[in-house]
């Protein structure tokens, strides 16, 4: 039986699953990237929980990031439309259907890759703080 961690994880790369762009989920830079855009899903740290007593809780803010990468001639209303939906997607339910207490994402840090003989690819990094309780930090 997955981890309540995993479960999250998984449900988060479902729903990004569900945009026009691809969705990885810890894995590396393909060589091409697609028309739509590139969602790759890193597992992050759940970082020190706040644990209660009776009952026994751990209560995490686990920090995962999206790495989202556009590439083309028209790459800046790419980038914008394929942000804008990751917000849209995860403003939709902000509990992954009751999965997690609250999911948020932060700002996204841009930047501009030159590509040698290619467009370049314009990407981000897009912070992801999943807010969820356990009742053991290994389940």
């Amino acid at each position: 039986m997955p981890t309540p961690r995993e479960t999250i994880l998984a449900a988060l790369h479902a729903r990004l699953s569900a945009l026009p762009a691809t969705a990885l989920r810890g894995e590396v830079l393909p060589e091409r990237v697609p028309a739509a855009g590139l969602l790759i899903l890193r597992d992050g740290e759940p970082g020190e929980p706040e644990v209660t007593l009776s009952p026994l809780r751990y209560h995490y803010q686990h920090r995962a990031e999206i790495e989202a990468v556009v590439q083309g001639t028209d790459r800046d209303a790419t980038f914008d439309t394929l942000i804008v939906s990751i917000g849209t997607a995860l403003a939709a339910d902000r509990t992954l259907g009751g999965l997690c207490d609250w999911i948020e994402a932060g700002a996204p840090r841009v930047v501009d890759l030159p590509i040698e003989g290619a467009a370049s690819l314009k990407a981000a990094v897009i912070p992801v703080v999943l807010h969820y309780s356990t009742a053991d930090p290994l389940a």
